[in-house]
């Protein structure tokens, strides 16, 4: 007696496939990975870390840059498919588009989020080795590294929300970080209302878990680090079905 797959866990694998033969997509994934500990390392062999931060936000210094990483990826899993033509034999081989979508969705996630929890622990864990024992403040990495995981988890989900919108590699990739970064920068134009427009950004919810000083609640927002993550998380599920709402409706 034979068994067939489910359709979902059919499109997973599918998918999975693509993801590890594209060359560009796994350096990608394993610069997410080692970043965090470059990081560590750079921070605790230069001193440069600031009297008042924490052992788990110095060590996490670079995780950052990390999670705009984590979002190209997110973006090209999509935009690669659309750049090359495959994306018509991945619609051919999977009608459903839905299926398709949400095959991706949860392999960027689930990759990023296994990946982010191995490196910033690792991250920490470095940190912690290598710095002064008793002068900065430890920081409570529980259950921190669990919401830092998921926040690359979200942003790679957000990537690929936006490549399924703009469907081209570069277009993709820079309204990602762009979306990533411009909260915190055009903040201060709008005033008391700085802590809120700042407070959108997926770096602004990185940032509150990783419990860095420079997270002060004017510049990131005043929502609480998970309230923050769950905001972000919100709108990225909006973009996400407003991006399969279009992608049922045009041509490939």
């Amino acid at each position: 007696m034979t068994t067939t797959a489910a359709p979902g866990a059919q499109a997973l694998a599918y998918e999975w496939i693509k993801f590890r033969s594209v060359r560009s997509m796994v350096w990608t994934t394993v610069a997410t990975a080692v970043l965090p500990v470059l990081g560590a390392v750079f921070v605790a062999t230069t001193g440069s870390l600031q009297s008042d931060d924490t052992v788990l936000g110095g060590s996490l210094t670079l995780s950052v840059v990390a999670q705009m990483l984590a979002a190209v990826v997110g973006a090209l899993v999509v935009t690669g498919e659309y750049s090359s033509g495959t994306i018509r034999t991945t619609f051919a081989a999977r009608p459903r588009r839905a299926t398709v979508l949400a095959a991706k969705a949860a392999l960027v996630a689930g990759v990023m989020y296994v990946l982010a929890l191995a490196s910033c622990t690792l991250a920490y864990l470095v940190g912690d080795a290598l710095l002064p024992e008793g002068r900065y403040a430890q920081g409570e990495p529980l259950p921190a590294l669990f919401g830092i995981a998921a926040s690359f988890a979200v942003a790679a989900v957000l990537g690929l929300a936006v490549g399924t919108l703009v469907r081209h590699s570069a277009g993709a990739v820079t309204t990602v970080i762009g979306l990533l970064l411009l909260p915190s920068l055009f903040g201060p134009l709008f005033g008391d209302a700085e802590r809120w427009i700042a407070g959108l950004s997926p770096t602004a919810a990185l940032e509150k878990l990783t419990q860095t000083s420079d997270a002060p609640a004017d510049a990131v927002g005043s929502l609480g680090p998970w309230p923050s993550l769950l905001l972000v998380a919100a709108y990225t599920t909006v973009l996400t079905l407003g991006a399969l709402a279009l992608l049922r409706r045009r041509d490939v």
